[in-house]
């Protein structure tokens, strides 16, 4: 089969031989729109369900990344239209009616996510300050609210600025993610593989860990500008370029944070998990306020303050394109009054949020994973069945199957772990 060939689904992204620089930043710009709150607090919730199962989530959690991620970008490129995005898209495929339940559906996947990272931000920084400084509290409203100023400007002073400080920022977050991986190999221990699983509840557990494992790979956020650039870039064979770069990214996120993930499991014991989650804090904060070393004090907070800011850049970008999507659809006002207008609500929005300190775990798996799981895994399936223009962007059968899959696993066990 040649590297042409656009259903070709095996894992290796395609014609690596062709992989520029260009491509390798955009695979660090995606990886770094992934790697945010999710992956802090993913050992939490995916260690709290035993060693096994975790063992298992992480066997699928790159090819359900990739195949996702992939076919999210055709799609986008399926537009007749070189500057559309994926609402646009929509638009064009399934009129103003299907454009502006995506718009709404894609908005509300990506803005709870923005909330998270105003969250996570302002108690990361605030664990830091008590526990490694030993500075007295700052007012959370203050240091919120200047917080979330400090990364809303990497977007506001332009696109291109963002991908050039989330590129310069992922360097660091690989290599201390891997340096703390790596540093915390001598506390690994047996007492998560100690735990007798339980085989007959094993499907359920991950099941209902699927809901983190999409919000902590997804990067779907940026693909819109992602595709966009390909197909300035390679018009007609972008679409060999976008499955090779996420095909990249999702190497990278299943090489180092999971990783990372065994290693913060394998570190702690089951009871530490649970009193992480109890203290809403990140598990690097977690790990930070535990461990006498200097190194984890420092280096904790470090990664996690780098991985929020890297990822709330494409998140703060995707979130504000679909608002003013979602907005446009229903007045008649200047796309500039617009604009500003939907940047100053999610600043506020983020800002009371982030004052009002929700769960973080909570709001991931019942807000934002399954609007995630609608658009990125259900949709571009969807329309690869019903609209003409994807014909030619389909994946195989089983990948589609594969796909589908997880987007109902991840909604369902939503919808259970609610009601």
């Amino acid at each position: 089969m040649s590297s042409r060939t656009l259903t070709n689904d095996s894992f290796l992204p395609v014609d690596q031989s062709r992989f520029n620089y260009q491509d390798f930043t955009w695979c660090l710009s995606l990886f770094g729109t992934a790697v945010g709150a999710g992956v802090l607090f993913l050992p939490i919730k995916a260690g709290a369900g035993g060693f096994w199962p975790l063992v298992i989530l992480a066997l699928i959690a790159a090819p359900m990344t990739w195949f996702a991620h992939k076919s999210l970008a055709r799609f986008v490129l399926s537009s007749t239209k070189p500057e559309s995005n994926i609402t646009d898209t929509v638009e064009e495929h399934f009129g103003k009616t299907g454009a502006n339940l995506i718009s709404f559906a894609y908005f509300f996947a990506i803005f709870p996510i923005v909330l998270i990272y105003g969250v996570g931000i302002t108690n990361t920084v605030d664990s830091f300050m008590v526990n490694q400084m030993g500075i007295a509290s700052i007012p959370r409203w203050i240091l919120s609210g200047g917080l979330i100023l400090a990364m809303t400007g990497g977007v506001v002073f332009g696109r291109e600025l963002m991908l050039k400080v989330t590129s310069i920022l992922v360097y660091p977050l690989v290599f201390l993610l891997l340096a703390l991986s790596i540093y915390l190999i001598p506390d690994w221990n047996t007492s998560m593989m100690e735990v007798s699983p339980e085989w007959s509840s094993m499907p359920s557990i991950i099941w209902l860990s699927i809901p983190l494992i999409v919000f902590s790979f997804n990067h779907s956020p940026i693909i819109s500008q992602f595709t966009k650039e390909q197909r300035r870039k390679y018009g007609q064979n972008a679409v060999e370029k976008t499955d090779a770069i996420t095909g990249g990214a999702a190497l990278m996120l299943m090489g180092f944070v999971m990783f990372f993930v065994f290693s913060v499991v394998l570190s702690l014991s089951p009871e530490q998990l649970l009193l992480a989650k109890e203290q809403n804090i990140s598990i690097l904060s977690y790990l930070a306020n535990e461990h006498e070393s200097p190194m984890i004090s420092l280096m904790g907070p470090i990664v996690a303050f780098t991985a929020i800011t890297s990822s709330y850049f494409g998140h703060f970008l995707g979130a504000h394109e679909g608002l003013v999507g979602v907005i446009k659809c229903r007045t008649t006002a200047s796309v500039n009054i617009i604009e500003k207008a939907s940047l100053a609500f999610i600043v506020l929005s983020t800002w009371v949020v982030a004052i009002v300190n929700p769960s973080i775990l909570g709001m991931i798996e019942a807000v934002g994973a399954p609007m995630i799981a609608a658009i990125l895994f259900l949709m571009p399936v969807f329309a690869m069945h019903k609209v003409p223009a994807m014909a030619k962007y389909k994946t195989s059968l089983p990948v589609q199957i594969f796909t589908v899959i997880c987007g109902l696993a991840a909604i369902s066990s939503v919808l259970y772990d609610i009601f």
